[in-house]
């Protein structure tokens, strides 16, 4: 496809179109050795807009009744193309005005869900670690910040299970986290209580959670070891340096179960079987 802008050159000038898109054309001609201002600029489909996302009704829900699906793991509002910017602002939109609305009418008008009140003993069980781990937050009393744990794992994952990775970055990220959940267990400060609104309470309970999610992607990326998708294993790669596939091994979905600290996940698979369409070797070039 091409992305013509002689029109809106002609009509606003040359300068204006310089002011508004510059940049990008500055680092389109780096690329490709062309003028955007005189030739139509070649463009094609990034590869975020092919991955696609769980079907979902107008509330939300799957094809599994109670089952819902927000933000970029489903398709809703701007099709395939779900980890681009617009897609996050989905994420916003589902948690904010969707969610609330939908999954309450679910519950409330659902008669089929037996009712459980406070004294039945998940609720019971549920509020007893919910109190015990606000209140190890609480007492720890530091000297770092949850912020500070937040960068840090942050920066690890990025660094060691981001778009590229390899096994001794992978096996590196899974030495580190359970270190750094160590550290964040012993030196973490979490200011202020848990009467009332506390919202560096409830950051330090979402990184703590964060640290067992990490875990879990690191684990799934070091034995996923094949380029599909949108992620490069740098060990897994055609001869002229394009993502290799390994449909063999890892035709299935994956869902790993976290055990507890120290404990080995647990994966579950279940296959993928292609009827039409069939995967195949994909080229970025």
């Amino acid at each position: 496809m091409y992305l013509d802008f002689g029109d809106a050159i002609k009509r606003l000038g040359k300068k204006v179109i310089s002011e508004r898109y510059g940049n990008l054309f500055d680092m389109y001609k780096l690329i490709t050795d062309e003028d955007p201002y005189t030739m139509p600029m070649r463009i094609y489909p990034a590869v975020h807009y092919t991955m696609g996302g769980l079907w979902v009704d107008y509330n939300l829900q799957s094809t599994i009744p109670g089952l819902f699906v927000a933000g970029e793991a489903n398709f809703s509002d701007h099709g395939a193309n779900r980890l681009g910017a617009s897609a996050l602002m989905q994420g916003l939109a589902d948690g904010y005005f969707v969610l609330p609305y939908t999954l309450g009418n679910y519950l409330a008008q659902n008669a089929a869900l037996p009712k459980a009140g406070p004294d039945h003993p998940a609720a019971r069980e549920a509020e007893a670690d919910v109190r015990q781990r606000v209140e190890g937050l609480l007492a720890v009393r530091g000297t770092r910040t949850v912020d500070s744990f937040h960068r840090e794992l942050g920066t690890l994952m990025w660094d060691y299970c981001g778009m590229g990775r390899n096994e001794a970055g992978l096996k590196f990220a899974l030495e580190k986290i359970p270190a750094l959940r160590e550290e964040f267990y012993a030196t973490v400060n979490v200011p202020g209580s848990a009467d009332n609104l506390n919202q560096a309470l409830e950051k330090a309970g979402r990184v703590a959670d964060f640290f067992e999610l990490a875990e879990l992607m690191c684990t799934d990326a070091l034995h996923r070891s094949e380029s599909c998708g949108g992620h490069f294993r740098e060990e897994s790669q055609t001869p002229e340096g394009e993502a290799l596939r390994n449909d063999e091994n890892f035709s299935y979905v994956a869902a790993w179960q976290f055990t507890g600290v120290g404990n080995k996940p647990i994966l579950h698979k279940e296959a993928l079987d292609f009827e039409y369409v069939k995967p195949s070797q994909r080229s970025y070039k």
